[in-house]
């Protein structure tokens, strides 16, 4: 006889095994596509032509390049920090967003991980960071901020690539045994390590993914905190601060957030998971974004006190970023990011799929604004008025910009598609829990 968990496990492996997705899979598919294929385009460009194709000159030396890997990396450490706090704690809420918000956080690394390194100029010496024994005898330069951005991509890399998978694995048999065609069989089976749902197997399997989550937790915030540090060690007036580790985590937790929050919302409309994302789920990601929406705005009035009490050249770059060239970034950062969640004190937009969306949209843009506003609104005013100059990015970096937006909706699209983003193994688990006696 099936019991009512193994139905509800059939039920989420259908969907990646369905022989049809729906035109509108397809069609997301090509639009992502299409902007994949600007970011081959533009990345192309990058190489042959160089970084001039981009409008960062002194003192802009950084624009949109440093600006997107600052805003994908904070997605990425707040979605592997919030799904690994969940693991540990044995939430209900893991059920629901673990497997998805794990998946966030992998596509986010990815795309994160590109900056970096066409950063460079000659991105085909990466290789050059690596600790080799040259002829030469040059080392990396380990004092500089480029050099902690790619250790601090590789191991993020593979630590959110271990919590993802290990997780993956009881699910990964599931689909092995369901799987309708002998390529999908033996490709699952390869994947699932051999996996046979006995004790000591199960054993094994919670152990390494409570370890994995157990590193995820030091490293995502160290992480975020070397990106702040970044701007912290340079000697640029509003830069030199060390608030900056306090804001980057909390507007990194925020935007990552929102975007669990769009995902979830996204995936309750499209594929009709309501049974696995329920209302009590929705209301508490929402109530948790608009906590961190009020933590995120006690920061930005931290910011306001401290740059009023620092010295006279840091006092002109923060007041310069907040109502200067640059403004329009800082005050639609603190719309989006902060203003914009105050709708979520109803119950009624929190269990609401289109509201959802959109304010997960929003509050990634303004998460955005803000990076744009601390990396061109902050460099603006220097020491040396002669060095005053605005910048403007060129039409190859929107193109950058946008491509990488493409390259990850095309991640999460295929991933939504080979793979269960629900986990079957703890919806079994809970549902026995929930059974009656």
């Amino acid at each position: 006889m099936t019991t009512p968990a193994e139905t509800s496990a059939a039920e989420v492996a259908r969907i990646p095994l369905s022989p049809d997705f729906g035109w509108g899979w397809f069609a997301a598919l090509i639009g992502a596509g299409v902007l994949v294929a600007l970011l081959v385009y533009t990345l192309g460009m990058l190489v042959f032509v160089g970084v001039g194709i981009w409008g960062t000159n002194i003192p802009f030396v950084w624009g949109f390049d440093l600006a997107n890997y600052v805003w994908w990396i904070g997605m990425a450490n707040g979605c592997s920090l919030f799904a690994a706090i969940l693991a540990l704690r044995l939430h209900n809420l893991r059920t629901a967003i673990n497997r998805f918000a794990e998946g966030l956080a992998l596509f986010a690394v990815i795309c994160a991980g590109i900056f970096p390194i066409f950063h460079l100029g000659r991105p085909w010496l990466f290789y050059w960071m690596f600790p080799y024994p040259a002829t030469f005898e040059v080392w990396p330069q380990f004092r500089s901020p480029l050099t902690w951005d790619f250790w601090a991509i590789i191991t993020h890399l593979i630590v959110t690539t271990m919590l993802w998978y290990v997780g993956l694995i009881p699910d990964l048999a599931t689909l092995r045994d369901r799987a309708r065609t002998l390529l999908a069989k033996r490709v699952f089976a390869v994947l699932a390590l051999g996996w046979r749902n006995s004790v000591e197997h199960w054993a094994f399997h919670q152990r390494s993914y409570r370890l994995v989550a157990i590193a995820v937790i030091p490293l995502v915030l160290v992480i975020q905190s070397t990106v702040a540090f970044e701007f912290a060690v340079t000697l640029v007036p509003d830069w030199h601060e060390t608030r900056l580790p306090l804001h980057y985590v909390v507007t990194g937790l925020q935007s990552s957030l929102a975007l669990i929050l769009l995902a979830a919302a996204a995936l309750r409309e499209s594929l009709r998971l309501e049974r696995y994302i329920d209302n009590n789920d929705m209301d508490l990601i929402g109530k948790l974004l608009l906590a961190n929406a009020l933590v995120t705005a006690f920061v930005y009035a931290g910011e306001i006190g401290v740059g009023s009490l620092a010295d006279h050249y840091t006092q002109v770059d923060t007041f310069n970023r907040i109502f200067g060239d640059y403004a329009g970034l800082y005050w639609g950062a603190l719309a989006f990011s902060v203003l914009l969640p105050q709708v979520l004190w109803s119950p009624r937009v929190r269990l609401n799929n289109g509201f959802c969306i959109l304010i997960g949209v929003g509050v990634i843009v303004g998460i955005w604004l803000d990076r744009l506003s601390i990396i061109v609104g902050g460099i603006q005013r220097d020491y040396l008025p002669s060095m005053w100059r605005t910048y403007a990015p060129t039409s190859q970096e929107w193109l950058l910009h946008f491509g990488a937006i493409g390259l990850f909706a095309a991640l999460f699209l295929l991933f939504v598609r080979v793979l269960p983003v629900i986990s079957m193994s703890e919806t079994r688990h809970d549902e026995h829990q929930e059974a009656p006696r």
